[in-house]
């Protein structure tokens, strides 16, 4: 296999750990903090986690080591989507434990979750670990999506636990994931298997993140990576002058990832999910704003610009909400069957108008012809129309493009209109992380070695004041419960780790709402270019925008 010289220069780098980890193995002792609580339905919460509930937050600090002295044999697993700086938290994971005893042993679980239900695994070594240093990706193990969360399945990896000795496991994932490593803790604690379970924060989302959770793994450098293509596209719109560029970015279920990008690249336009949600916008008000936009800088001449559009914005349109729940509604059953099986869209046009309500079917009839058909194409696995597919950015531009025909024919715009699109998803995912995510990825894996040395079940690895050098850097633990409050899914009460939505009334979306008036109409346009991993530390060590504001 060829390897890049950039690749091999990141072999090189020694990820940075917090202070009070850098002291050596014997000499990091726990401080106790303050029992827990869950952050909502503590008491349904409690009844549901008797073992793993209530249990103190902790941190590490400089000590004498009084962890029970005894070989670890530990399994970990990656789990939902790729996030930069996963294979960094499995080096630390196993540097920390060979550091300890050069017997340890950790094993890699294959293809996430299903790995450990079918036994499929690597026993890592020095050669096998080495070619994973700073790099981006899953693949040193891979990922999957399966769910660990019946008793069927804890039973089976209780089993799987047994037969190679394994004393914890390590879940590395989003909010889904670690809320099931959270409920195999409180199984293997039930059960007296002696199995600890621990906790990572990934998810390029950012949607992972509260109090104690500053920032989840990989937010850094997918950000970052938008950011420098967003940059490109606005330099490029700067030099031809002649386009509007509409970028789709990641993020579904809250608007974090659009949020950062916007304070890094500062463009025309950036929606924000959860500002829609709270004004409660219509698709034409949106639209509107858009339009306004365009139309003034159009009258200074300058018929371009770059909007950036949140992945899961149309779930935020309370119009579009109740849309989507009459569609599913509609095609639910046999009811789907029935429509497909219509000849025509001009038929399935029909069938639609009848069974919509008059105010769902006014809100379907201004969309673009290709996203009414996108509302009716393939089906999850419940039914529900797919809204990832929905191709927002083309939706808004469309819009953009009849409301700016409007204004031509009233006489109130006269500039032109090309829009392009483009979507930045799997773009970010696997890059190679930037030394922010590098040294941030590392430390959880060491630091949750730390937590399974002290018998620590059903915890988080903790690392924060992060804004600050690594150095400052603050390791820990906090119990998973913490999290977590009750949600409907499925027609039934489901314990889940709350998501963090974009704060309204928190320093990144105050700055953004404090500029975004100018950035609208005039060109201020930044350009991050592409991450930097070595020069000045003010340079290549720079925390997001958002954790700089936040921790201002």
């Amino acid at each position: 296999m060829k390897i890049s010289p950039l690749q091999l220069a990141r072999y090189q780098y020694q990820p940075k750990l917090p202070g009070m980890l850098r002291n050596g193995i014997s000499e990091i002792c726990v401080k106790n903090g303050a029992p827990t609580e869950s952050v909502a339905d503590q008491d349904k919460i409690k009844a549901l986690f008797p073992n793993t509930y209530g249990k103190n937050e902790i941190t590490f600090q400089k000590g004498a080591n009084t962890s029970k002295a005894k070989k670890q044999v530990v399994g970990v697993i990656l789990s939902g989507g790729q996030a930069p700086g996963g294979h960094n938290v499995i080096c630390g994971l196993y540097d920390a434990l060979k550091a300890t005893d050069k017997d340890n042993v950790l094993y890699g679980f294959k293809g996430g979750p299903s790995g450990l239900l079918e036994d499929s695994y690597v026993v890592f070594d020095d050669e096998y670990i080495n070619q994973y240093r700073n790099t981006g990706g899953f693949d040193i193990i891979g990922s999957g999506r399966t769910k660990l969360e019946t008793e069927e399945q804890f039973a089976v990896v209780a089993e799987v636990c047994k037969k190679h000795g394994i004393t914890a496991i390590v879940i590395i994932g989003g909010d889904d994931s670690n809320t099931n490593a959270a409920v195999l803790a409180e199984y293997f604690a039930a059960h007296n298997t002696g199995v600890q379970v621990i906790g990572c924060p990934k998810t390029i989302d950012g949607d992972l993140k509260n109090e104690d959770i500053e920032c989840s793994f990989g937010f850094d450098t997918a950000t970052k990576t938008y950011s420098e293509i967003v940059g490109n596209i606005q330099r490029d719109a700067n030099s031809a002058k002649k386009y509007w560029h509409f970028v789709k970015v990641m993020g579904r279920s809250a608007s974090h990832v659009a949020l950062e990008t916007a304070l890094q690249t500062q463009p025309n336009i950036c929606l924000i999910g959860e500002e829609v949600a709270a004004k409660k916008m219509s698709l034409a008000q949106i639209t509107d704003y858009i339009a306004d936009s365009v139309a003034a800088r159009a009258a200074k001449g300058w018929n371009f610009g770059v909007a950036i559009i949140p992945e899961g914005i149309v779930e935020f349109v309370p119009e579009f909400s109740v849309l989507i729940a009459e569609i599913n509604e509609l095609l639910a059953g046999s009811k789907a069957d029935a429509f497909n099986a219509l000849p025509s869209w001009q038929d399935k046009y029909a069938f639609i108008e009848a069974g919509l309500s008059k105010e769902s079917m006014a809100v379907f009839a201004i969309l673009p012809q290709s996203i009414q058909q996108q509302l009716f194409l393939e089906r999850d696995p419940h039914g529900n129309v797919q809204v990832s597919l929905i191709e927002s950015e083309k939706l808004f531009s469309a819009m953009v493009k009849e409301n700016l025909a409007a204004r031509k024919a009233a006489g109130t715009y006269n500039g032109k209109f090309s829009p392009l699109h483009h979507f930045l998803g799997y773009e970010g995912r696997c890059a190679f992380p930037s030394n922010f995510d590098a040294d941030y990825c590392y430390s959880l894996g060491y630091n949750a070695f730390m937590l399974i040395q002290y018998g620590f079940n059903g915890y988080l690895s903790k690392v924060s004041n992060l804004s600050k050098p690594a150095e400052e850097w603050i390791a820990g633990g906090m119990p998973i419960t913490k999290m977590m409050n009750i949600e409907r899914r499925h027609g039934h009460d489901k314990p889940v780790i709350r998501k963090a939505l974009v704060e309204l009334d928190g320093a990144p979306f105050k700055f953004f709402e404090a500029n975004r008036e100018t950035w609208a109409v005039e060109t201020c346009y930044v350009y991050p270019g592409a991450i930097q991993y070595f020069g000045p530390t003010e340079v290549c060590d720079l925390t997001t925008r958002t954790l700089a504001l936040e921790k201002a």
